[in-house]
């Protein structure tokens, strides 16, 4: 991958986590918790989401890693977390896998939005290529953040419906939630390969269908 080419995937990594931690907050004041509004958080500034090591480190090992090892890990990448407080939202625990889901949604929508285009445009010309580029990233950060690992999306929305000893475990877990999704990129990397180029098999299969 070219350096014109890194940086095209990091503008989309920019542009699709600012959408995924917006709407995280949007959907909270939606159900009544205004603290992602009162901390400057509702915004499309990607600065002000931006985390060092998720959005910035994270994805760029991913690249140089691949290029180096002939790896096909897809990029992904995450961001701060949009805070919100969980006492204020409507529906309960049913209101934070809400909050939780809204994010990984918006990627999936903008990977489908993206395929749409391509689909009419092409793939030849350099907005087709950053469209596609688009495609494999936010079907990167839908694969990612739907895995049920603290402090990740899909660990929200399976604690709604998840027994009490796995929700015990995500209570006592989600101090050391980061860790946890370092060890399983560093020494996880083959499965969770496998399991990333999956789902976003799927959903570029689902998306075909659909056009």
């Amino acid at each position: 991958m070219d350096f014109g080419s890194v940086i095209a995937v990091l503008v989309i990594i920019f542009v699709s986590m600012t959408l995924h931690e917006l709407m995280h907050g949007i959907v909270a004041y939606r159900l009544g918790d205004d603290t992602a509004r009162l901390m400057g958080r509702l915004t499309l500034n990607p600065f002000r989401h931006i985390d060092l090591i998720m959005t910035i480190a994270l994805p760029v090992m991913i690249i140089f890693t691949n290029a180096l090892t002939g790896a096909s890990m897809p990029v992904f990448g995450g961001a701060k977390p949009v805070p919100f407080n969980p006492e204020n939202l409507k529906y309960g625990e049913w209101g934070i896998a809400m909050v939780a889901a809204s994010g990984p949604l918006v990627n999936l929508l903008l990977a489908f939005i993206s395929y749409v285009i391509v689909a009419y445009v092409g793939d030849g010309s350099a907005a087709g290529k950053l469209l596609t580029t688009s495609v494999a990233v936010n079907l990167g950060f839908f694969a990612f953040n739907i895995i049920p690992i603290p402090p990740l999306d899909g660990s929200r929305v399976f604690y709604a419906v998840a027994p009490d000893f796995i929700r015990r475990f995500f209570e006592a877990a989600e101090q050391y939630g980061i860790v946890l999704v370092y060890i399983a990129v560093l020494i996880l990397s083959p499965v969770l390969t496998v399991y990333m180029q999956a789902v976003i098999y799927g959903c570029v299969s689902l998306f075909s269908l659909v056009i």
